[in-house]
């Protein structure tokens, strides 16, 4: 799943690289948005953003905690999602905002609920890609198969 997210920030189809904090901050303010759908972001939550960060991406720690604080202050504000999706609309092709939505899928589904706020932060997110019912569908589905989950 986070192989999936690394390959997300890789060069895109049209070989453009991107800025590192940029990508850092848009993975991790999707997180964030992700920890805070239910309304609660906990501490918990938190230091397992940053642990991902740190540890798997390999990130700087001072810069993700500052990075990280950031989009923490960010949650609330309302634009938030639409900032971020926004920065991914401009820089990523079709296929890669598909792959985000099936790792955001992935990410959601591993703890074998989907909470109804999920499920709509997915459909939200989907909207603001352009991402089709069907393509969010598909990607879904190869969430699960990912998961070894049966449906």
């Amino acid at each position: 799943m986070i192989n999936l997210l690394k390959k997300f920030f890789e060069k895109d189809d049209k070989s453009i690289s991107k800025n590192d904090n940029e990508n850092l901050e848009i993975i991790c303010g999707l997180m964030v948005e992700a920890a805070y759908s239910d309304g609660v972001l906990e501490k918990l939550e938190e230091d397992r953003i940053k642990s991902i960060l740190v540890n798997i991406f390999q990130e700087d720690e001072m810069n993700v905690i500052a990075v990280l604080d950031k989009c923490v202050k960010n949650k609330n504000n309302t634009n938030s999602l639409y900032f971020y999706t926004s920065k991914i609309n401009k820089n990523y092709s079709e296929s890669k905002k598909i792959l985000l939505v099936e790792t955001l899928w992935e990410i959601i589904l591993s703890d074998g609920n989907v909470h109804e706020y999920e499920s709509s932060l997915i459909r939200r997110i989907s909207g603001l890609l352009y991402i089709s019912d069907v393509n969010s569908g598909n990607a879904k589905k190869r969430a699960l198969s990912n998961l070894g989950i049966n449906q």
